[in-house]
């Protein structure tokens, strides 16, 4: 068998995730590598830690890009916060919220579930009354953006609620992070964890996760071991805090973090609230368009995700058929209906880089093709 250079098709990518990457990122992965605790990358890292309190907007200290996807960044939220017998209230649905649940399952923590419809954001008044009913709750758990369906949950609001009875939150901000508005100070999130791939357009393998002080007090104070060394973030804060020098934990992923650093910076460049806006006029469109291919939304409309377009596929129309068209007679990725939807729905991304007038010019495009 004969092995030459892999070159990649260039595709559009408008499906969940990962997401178009822009050449500006690209190029810094390109750049020198230099060792993991030489003083430039040192000083970068701080940069960095910097970027992601404006995308969190937040001022917590721990605030670090995570060696690992996004699924280690949930994982590092529950298995340094929450303890064997913890009880936790988990608001599914869609996928990831079931996954939060395993988490909590896996650690040896109760886990009571907030069931919502997919497709639905998560209702308040649910997990209210699953927090009256269960006052031993340590801590709410749920997704802001459920990228299996495309709903926007009320983050600020779950927030309050968790705080009124004296809850820690936890949060999936995986695909909300720089496309929607999110404010970790202001709405009083305690952990959460975001992934490079989605709304901050960078390649993937780099989740960004934040800890309120009160949850890195929680880390701090534990008396049983954290399950995961790998993940144990009171071994990780050696590294990414302190003056000078820092504590060797893991060989950081060195140009993937020059890619997240560009990524960031771009954002801060644009500004998060134009980027938010970006995200929700793109949406429009590309909304818009749909409507008048006779595509139907799953998600009622002030819930709705912008960057996450699901929609109803129409009655005959073959789901593989079209997406390979897409892909091979256009270069577009969209993706397909996972879970409850798998085989039912397209779910359609305008994440980061990719929610342009352009790439929703060609989605549209494509579409009407395809369905003809």
């Amino acid at each position: 068998m004969s092995i030459s250079s892999f070159i990649p098709p260039q595709r559009t990518l408008m499906g969940p995730g990962p997401s178009d990457v822009s050449a500006r990122v690209l190029s810094a992965l390109a750049r020198p590598t230099i060792g993991h605790l030489d003083p430039c990358f040192v000083s970068m890292m701080d940069e960095l830690k910097a970027l992601l309190q404006y995308a969190f907007q937040t001022s917590n200290p721990y605030t670090i890009a995570l060696s690992a996807p996004g699924s280690a960044g949930m994982e590092a939220c529950f298995v340094n916060l929450v303890s064997p017998g913890d009880t936790v209230i988990v608001c599914r649905n869609g996928v990831f919220g079931q996954r939060m649940i395993e988490n909590v399952v896996r650690i040896g923590a109760k886990p009571i579930v907030v069931d919502s419809p997919w497709g639905r954001a998560v209702q308040p008044q649910q997990l209210e009354d699953a927090l009256k009913q269960n006052p031993e709750t340590k801590f709410v758990a749920f997704v802001h953006a459920e990228t299996s369906t495309g709903a926007l949950s009320d983050a600020k609001t779950l927030c309050a609620l968790a705080k009124q009875y004296d809850c820690l939150t936890i949060v999936d901000a995986v695909t909300s992070l720089g496309g929607v508005e999110l404010r970790v100070d202001d709405w009083g999130i305690d952990a959460i964890y975001s992934g490079s791939q989605k709304c901050l357009s960078c390649v993937p393998g780099i989740s960004p996760i934040s800890f309120s002080e009160q949850a890195t007090q929680v880390i701090k104070e534990r008396d049983v071991p954290i399950q995961s060394w790998f993940l144990d973030q009171s071994l990780v804060m050696g590294y990414w805090s302190g003056e000078g020098k820092r504590a060797y934990h893991h060989t950081a992923p060195v140009n993937s973090l020059y890619a997240m650093h560009e990524a960031l910076l771009m954002l801060k460049q644009e500004g998060i609230e134009n980027s938010w806006k970006r995200h929700a006029d793109m949406h429009k469109i590309l909304a818009q368009g749909l409507d008048n291919l006779g595509l139907e939304f799953i998600v009622p409309e002030d819930e709705r995700l912008p960057q996450l377009n699901t929609v109803k596929i129409p009655h005959g129309v073959n789901d593989a058929a079209v997406r390979a068209l897409l892909l091979n007679e256009f270069n577009l990725e969209i993706g397909a209906g996972l879970g409850e939807f798998a085989g039912n729905a397209w779910r359609i991304g305008l994440m980061g880089h990719a929610a342009r007038k352009e790439n929703v010019a060609l989605c549209l495009s494509a579409l009407t093709t395809a369905l003809k």
